[in-house]
């Protein structure tokens, strides 16, 4: 087990935002927290990340958080933030290259350059950040992120905050599909918020739905992403298809069309 979550909740300003989540990650799993803006998930991915403050238990591969030495959980923990703005006139081999360990004078990085070509940015080497689009500029901090962890030994957790909400369709799959495969081939264990739900549906193993800071339920695709649970959330209309691929599509209505099916979630519910 990767990760471990026990009863963890965040205040900010007296306010609770998050409140007694509990989660699990296995090695090589990749979960995906859905859920409407401000239902709390980018504050839970920051207390996960160390960068808020939160009550509770949180422990990686069964050592708690505040255990780990800070140099050796940036080797098995990384964090790509919803946005992060490069100002200075670096290229984009540079930025990719802070998240890699030193290596060898003159010996080339074969991980990044793998990296690089796998997330489409290797044409783009030499460019400056500042000056590429957003979805470029997603790639290269995702590399860096990647980079940071892949060749590490033992548990590893990923943790991305809508690491696609920038690239067009055929790079959202591009990448989805690289995240998942190192997941699976080195037991990274993946934690990604994402709003776009069929994307979600395709690529997790697992999702959890959180409403107003709690966990409204949790399951596989075809237990959460029901009529029920989207109308109760995000008071959403929808048509859902089982497609052959196994998992299903979930296809909006307009206000004029039929009424969905009601029903109770079918999906694990948060007391």
């Amino acid at each position: 087990m990767t990760l471990r979550v026990n009863n963890l909740s965040v205040s900010l300003g007296g306010v609770t935002i998050v409140r007694e989540i509990n989660l699990v990650l296995e090695a090589g799993e990749m979960v995906m927290l859905l859920g409407p803006n401000g239902a709390g998930k980018s504050t839970l991915l920051k207390a996960l990340s160390g960068e808020l403050p939160f009550q509770g238990q949180v422990a990686m591969a069964g050592r708690k958080l505040a255990d780990w030495a800070p140099s050796q959980l940036a080797r098995h923990r990384a964090v790509m933030p919803q946005k992060v703005d490069v100002n200075f006139p670096l290229t984009v081999k540079e930025i990719v290259a802070m998240g890699r360990p030193r290596t060898a004078k003159g010996k080339p990085d074969l991980i990044m350059n793998r990296l690089m070509e796998e997330l489409d940015i290797a044409h783009l080497r030499y460019r400056m950040v500042p000056g590429l689009s957003g979805g470029e500029q997603q790639r290269v901090q995702l590399a860096r992120v990647l980079g940071q962890i892949l060749d590490a030994s033992g548990p590893r957790l990923l943790l991305l905050d809508e690491c696609t909400s920038a690239l067009d369709p055929s790079h959202q799959q591009l990448v989805m599909e690289v995240v998942q495969r190192l997941a699976q081939e080195q037991g990274i264990s993946v934690l990604a918020i994402v709003h776009d739900l069929n994307l979600a549906a395709q690529f997790a193993d697992r999702l959890v739905v959180m409403q107003g800071g709690r966990c409204f339920c949790e399951g596989g695709a075809h237990d959460v992403l029901t009529h029920s649970v989207l109308k109760a959330v995000y008071g959403y209309r929808a048509r859902i298809i089982s497609l052959p691929e196994g998992y299903p599509l979930v296809v909006p209505l307009g206000s004029g069309s039929a009424q969905m099916a009601s029903g109770n979630p079918s999906c694990r519910q948060a007391s």
